[in-house]
């Protein structure tokens, strides 16, 4: 695919997603703050080429539990699966991929990055990867920050998030994906 295909692509994902949080019943926004997002809708980075990487994922040889902190004070277990290596501005940076459980095939990749609690969610955002969608004929995983999304605790109390791991706080800006809510609620 090209990269016109790939912003045209983008941002038609983008404009579904506004529409999803402004009109579904399951939207995380609440219903009285909906309003806010019409005509502007979610807030993101113009489309960037250069924040999406095709990599092999280095898989743990011993893939380790991990406790997650989560916003309600609880606690979320991962499995530690493999770690992705890539440079952002000539530095090298290294984020942890996730799972749910062992048989799981989606990757959890999430992060936080020198623009959180500034221009982006301070939680951090995240990135859902599918094999079906994001894994390559050659076994290399897309990681497209420019698909990066606030979790739904961005939007409402209602919803419980894990926390980044301290592992994936990267010391680079980030400057793709969904930026902050634009409805005022930030942590």
């Amino acid at each position: 695919m090209n990269i016109s295909e790939w912003k045209s692509r983008l941002e038609r994902q983008r404009e579904e997603k506004n529409r999803f949080f402004i009109l579904d019943p399951r939207s995380p926004v609440p219903r009285e703050e909906r309003r806010g997002l019409i005509g502007e809708g979610l807030s993101y980075y113009p489309p960037d080429p250069d924040l999406r990487f095709e990599l092999v994922l280095h898989e743990h040889k011993e893939k380790k539990r991990v406790e997650v902190a989560t916003t309600k004070g609880g606690v979320q277990e991962f499995i530690r699966w493999g770690e992705f290596r890539f440079k952002v501005d000539e530095k090298q940076c290294v984020l942890q991929a996730y799972k749910s459980n062992a048989e799981e095939k989606r990757l959890w990749v999430a992060f936080r990055d020198t623009t959180s609690g500034e221009e982006t969610y301070g939680a951090g955002r995240y990135l859902n990867l599918e094999p079906e969608r994001d894994l390559t004929p050659d076994g290399r995983w897309i990681l497209d920050f420019n698909k990066t999304y606030n979790p739904w605790c961005a939007y409402s109390e209602a919803y419980t998030c894990p926390f980044i791991p301290p592992e994936n706080w990267l010391q680079v800006p980030i400057r793709a994906g969904e930026k902050k809510p634009p409805l005022g609620k930030e942590q």
